[in-house]
C-alpha cells in the first residue's frame, strides 16, 4: 500500500540493537542522488522510523509484508496435499500492492531471500525486476553460511546510509544460506554488487 507523508506507520521497536552504518545504501543514495522523488517498495511490516526516513528524502513509499508470512511459514502459502510441501508463489504475489512497471527507484528486502525455497525466488525476482527502473536495485540483507539464526529479526532504518535491528535473532533460518554464485544466476539479466560486513550478513544489491 502507499504511504505518504502524515500517515501513520508501526512504531520503532523499543529493543533496539546497534545501529550500524551500511555500504550498499550509501552506494545506492548515491546513485539517487539527482532523484527528489524516488519511488521505494518495502517488503517488510511498516516501522514508523523507516517511513520517517525516507519521507523526509522525498520518496513515495509503497509497503507490503511478505516477509513476515515468509517467515512464519503462512499456511495459505504453502499446498500440504502431496508429501513435499509446494510453497504458492502466484498466491504469495497478490500480496504487492498496484506497482506500474519500471516505476521504482529501489526495494528493500531485507532478509526476503533468505526465507523462501529456492524454486519460488526466480519467480519472485522477475517480478520485482520488473517494477525496477534501469539502474535501479533490490537490496537485500543475505546470510552467511556460518549464520544459522535471526530469521525473526525486525531491520529499519536509522537514516538513508544506517542500518539497525531490534534484537539478536534465535530463530533458524529455513534453508541453506544462498551463495553469490546464485544470486547472480537470479538476476543474469543485471548485476551484483556485494558489500560483506561483520554481522554473518551480507548487503547485496542486485541492479536492474
Amino acid at each position: 500500500m502507499p504511504v505518504t507523508a502524515g500517515q501513520p506507520g508501526r512504531s520503532k521497536p523499543t529493543r533496539a540493537g546497534a545501529a550500524t552504518a551500511s555500504a550498499a545504501l550509501g552506494w545506492l543514495w548515491q546513485q539517487l542522488r539527482d532523484v527528489p522523488h524516488p519511488h521505494i517498495l518495502d517488503c517488510a511490516h511498516i516501522c514508523q522510523a523507516s517511513v520517517d526516513v525516507l519521507l523526509r528524502r522525498g520518496a513515495k513509499l509503497y509497503v507490503t509484508d511478505l516477509v513476515t508470512p515468509a517467515r512464519e511459514r503462512d499456511s495459505q502459502f504453502w499446498d500440504r496435499r502431496g508429501k513435499i510441501p509446494v510453497f504458492r508463489l502466484k498466491d504469495f504475489l497478490v500480496q504487492l500492492p498496484a506497482i506500474p512497471e519500471e516505476s521504482l527507484s529501489a526495494i528493500f528486502c531485507w532478509h526476503l531471500l533468505d526465507l523462501l525455497p529456492r524454486d519460488a525466488l526466480p519467480g519472485l525476482v522477475d517480478r520485482l525486476f520488473s517494477f525496477l527502473q534501469p539502474g535501479s536495485a533490490l537490496f537485500c540483507l543475505l546470510r552467511e553460511p556460518y549464520l544459522p539464526a535471526g530469521a525473526e529479526m525486525m531491520w529499519w532504518l536509522e537514516n538513508l546510509t544506517t542500518l539497525a535491528a531490534d534484537r539478536e535473532g534465535s530463530q533458524p533460518f529455513p534453508y541453506p544460506a544462498l551463495s553469490n554464485r546464485e544470486m547472480e544466476r537470479l538476476v543474469s539479466s543485471g548485476s551484483v554488487k556485494t558489500f560483506l560486513t561483520r554481522t554473518g550478513r551480507r548487503e547485496v544489491l542486485a541492479i536492474k
